[in-house]
């Protein structure tokens, strides 16, 4: 089984490309985030057409949302409020074989890392230990992915030094996602198959003229499992290459493929 997990910063902007992957790749199941749009506005049709005929969506207008997209059945849906205050950044499902698949979007936390001079750092934090409070309790197998706004490691940033003090790469934020991994034990599968140092980066910014050539890259999207569903992962794949697509978004997908 392929999981793929991509935030695209607007679905219905980028179908094409979401499309042309689809085609390509083949996944199972898409996890989509910052999909940008009402569950009534979200471009269903295209992705039955495609044959991704069970979708979960949490939308939300214009900012956040997250979706999940698949060709085998799901169920028991849900949708926790880990910003509470009920932004749609978070998604669950619950696969045939008893294994929960949870997407989620941390929200990225401003350009301050100090919660006192800017609140959507807390908000960033907060949500972290909300996540982490939750990792706890786990009762059966779980994959957790998607955007997590947070590079954990000196190889998953261009340049560690000149990060230090930039949000997604500070000390605290690290040190939250490290408590998170510690809580449910989770198995980051980006660095399992593809220990570093090295490359692994996921997300280029808009900002650069020609994000291959600069390439300060970062690694923000992970895919995490428990150990009982992390030992049936046989390979991850990012692809790099979607980023020089056309329309792209500033991340790219990444995949791990499981022998369920």
């Amino acid at each position: 089984m392929k999981i793929v997990s991509w935030n695209i910063n607007s679905v219905r902007f980028r179908l094409a490309i979401v499309e042309r992957f689809l085609r390509e790749v083949q996944p199972d199941i898409l996890c989509l985030q910052e999909t940008k749009v009402i569950d009534g506005d979200f471009p269903a049709d295209a992705f039955r057409a495609a044959g991704y005929r069970h979708i979960v969506l949490h939308g939300q207008r214009m900012h956040h949302g997250v979706a999940i997209v698949s060709r085998v059945a799901v169920t028991e849906d849900d949708r926790l409020d880990w910003q509470a205050n009920r932004e749609a950044r978070h998604v669950g499902i619950r696969l045939a074989n008893g294994v929960r698949l949870e997407n989620v979007y941390v929200p990225a936390g401003g350009d301050v890392p100090d919660r006192e001079v800017n609140p959507k750092f807390g908000q960033k934090l907060d949500f972290v230990e909300r996540m982490t409070a939750w990792s706890q309790d786990l009762a059966c197998p779980t994959v957790l992915v998607g955007d997590f706004n947070i590079a954990p490691l000196p190889e998953d940033v261009w340049s560690h030094k000149q990060l230090l003090d930039v949000v997604s790469h500070t000390p605290i934020e690290v040190a939250a996602l490290g408590r998170l991994q510690a809580a449910g034990h989770w198995v980051d599968l980006g660095r399992h198959f593809h220990p570093a140092p090295a490359r692994l980066h996921t997300w280029w910014s808009y900002r650069a003229k020609d994000w291959a050539a600069s390439d300060r890259g970062r690694r923000l999207d992970h895919m995490w499992a428990t150990p009982d569903a992390a030992a049936q992962a046989v390979r991850h794949h990012v692809f790099e290459e979607c980023r020089s697509w056309l329309k792209p978004s500033d991340h790219v997908p990444i995949m791990t493929e499981f022998a369920w």
